[in-house]
């Protein structure tokens, strides 16, 4: 049992080792998947990285207790929780807390963050976090002389050096996996990616750069319907040769196209930003709704997502705004996106309308949820949180249900844009990235784009036009960026930025 008192230098031994049994299983799990630890150079690094994660830790909260004092125990009592939820979503979805995974989560809105919620969840922070903060409070920390404190630090500054250079084999090891290590080492995996997304947030320019005008060359009416997918991956889609039949409507119309295509990014905010700029150029230039609107063209938003950059255009709809006007069943779901949308463009007094409808159907980890239930086509179906405790049939019956789902809506889109007989009319549907459903224990999305698996990079990218409208080009893979040049041709819009080898259509 534990003394009342203690010496600071033991309390944060006692801390650090906490620290390093409670919330390192996760990076034990990875070292050991990725080294020989029957060798003798893999017992070293082994032995190496347990000892100095423990030192390293000990040291920096020797630090802070000497000089914060009691407000150091809070700060301790704030990494320990945010440990145990950290943990939880490493052990429950194989995600990794580095800088892209601070953004969605600082990114993430309170319905998307909600389904998340787990009894699992309150019993890793309750045992996790809250356990180990009470010992926290209930020892009493004997302050420490200047002098000890220094020479304290001073040798353990040696000793890291020392281990360090003992390790000098091991370097090219440790560099080569350092973003997945810096990710899984509690506390500073989002301490330090937190600051570095602040950073990076710093440097980007917050107004977009406006792109050179651009001009209408005809009266001739046109609508491009361009739908942003969510969590969308090609590999479950019938069109792309997938064995079960999620896309009997788009299977059967004709003049759709299926193009091969990858994402930019594993992420909403940086997929959506990706199918609205002209090229990746890392810095925040004007989107292309934005730009049309600018440029005489009507542009109509309806969003049942979140994440685009910022759009200034005078129609933008949300979730809410669009169930007020919803007639019919199923306006809780993405069909919201579409009631009413014929008529809208009809009433339109512009020759040139862009439609960005930006969905959230195959988002996780509440696939379940995202369809109404005549569309449960596959059964039985994961309706856990925790995607680890389905089935691998469970879980994906469950997300190829939301494609059926996907189908449906473009199929109807399609034949109401049909209806619009005036117009040339194309839709294009691409999605803002991929996504995992438990291949090598990864689930949902956000692995950085480096490293991801090919799962959560390859995205449909699906066209239709409308008869005697537009010819496409042939098969190739394409990318996100492609949207933007395809969209200004098709409503043969002439811009000093267009690149004609950009768009899918023909000349």
């Amino acid at each position: 049992m534990l003394r009342k008192n203690i010496k600071l230098g033991y309390f944060v031994l006692i801390i650090s080792f906490i620290n390093l049994v409670l919330y390192h299983f996760p990076f034990y799990e990875f070292v050991c998947n990725n080294i020989d630890v029957k060798s003798l150079s893999g017992i070293l690094l082994f032995v190496s990285l347990t000892i100095l994660i423990f030192v390293l830790n000990a040291f920096v909260f020797y630090i802070g207790l000497f000089l914060l004092r009691f407000i150091g125990k809070w700060i301790l009592v704030l990494f320990f929780s945010m440990n145990a939820i950290a943990v939880y979503f490493i052990n429950t979805y194989g995600v990794m807390i580095d800088k892209t995974m601070i953004g969605n989560i600082l990114n993430t809105n309170f319905e998307e963050s909600s389904s998340f919620f787990s009894l699992t969840l309150i019993a890793y922070f309750v045992l996790l976090g809250v356990v180990p903060s009470i010992l926290i409070f209930k020892i009493k920390v004997i302050p420490l002389k200047l002098k000890n404190f220094l020479i304290h630090i001073s040798l353990t500054l040696i000793f890291v050096f020392s281990l360090a250079f003992a390790n000098s084999s091991n370097w090219l090891w440790i560099d080569k996996h350092s973003k997945t290590l810096g990710a899984l080492v509690m506390p500073w995996s989002y301490v330090v990616n937190t600051s570095r997304f602040f950073h990076h947030q710093s440097l980007e320019n917050k107004q977009q750069i406006l792109l050179p005008n651009a001009t209408i060359q005809d009266n001739e009416k046109s609508v491009v319907v361009l739908v942003i997918g969510e969590s969308a991956r090609s590999e479950n889609f019938s069109l792309y040769g997938y064995d079960k039949e999620t896309n009997p409507l788009l299977s059967k119309i004709d003049n759709v196209y299926s193009y091969k295509a990858e994402s930019c990014a594993t992420y909403t905010t940086a997929g959506v930003k990706c199918i609205l700029e002209h090229k990746n150029t890392g810095k925040l230039f004007e989107i292309l709704p934005n730009y049309l609107f600018r440029n005489d063209v009507e542009v109509i938003w309806r969003t049942t997502n979140w994440g685009e950059p910022t759009v200034t255009i005078e129609n933008y709809q949300r979730k809410a705004d669009l169930k007020k006007l919803c007639k019919g069943g199923n306006c809780d779901y993405d069909e919201v996106l579409i009631s009413g949308l014929k008529e809208r463009i009809i009433a339109s007094k512009k020759d040139k309308i862009l439609v960005v409808l930006h969905a959230s159907t195959s988002h996780g980890p509440t696939y379940y949820k995202k369809y109404p239930q005549k569309f449960e086509k596959f059964s039985p179906v994961c309706e856990s949180v925790e995607l680890a405790k389905c089935t691998q049939e469970e879980l994906i019956n469950a997300y190829d249900n939301t494609i059926v789902y996907t189908d449906y809506i473009l199929a109807k889109l399609i034949a109401d844009l049909k209806q619009l007989t005036e117009y040339n009319s194309s839709m294009i549907y691409i999605s803002d990235h991929g996504e995992s459903l438990g291949e090598n224990n990864l689930y949902l999305h956000g692995i950085p784009a480096s490293i991801a698996p090919k799962e959560q990079l390859d995205i449909p990218f699906i066209v239709w036009t409308s008869d005697d409208s537009r010819e496409l080009k042939s098969n190739q893979l394409l990318s996100q960026h492609n949207v933007f040049h395809s969209v200004l041709d098709f409503l043969t819009i002439e811009s000093p930025i267009y690149d004609e080898d950009m768009s899918i259509f023909k000349n």
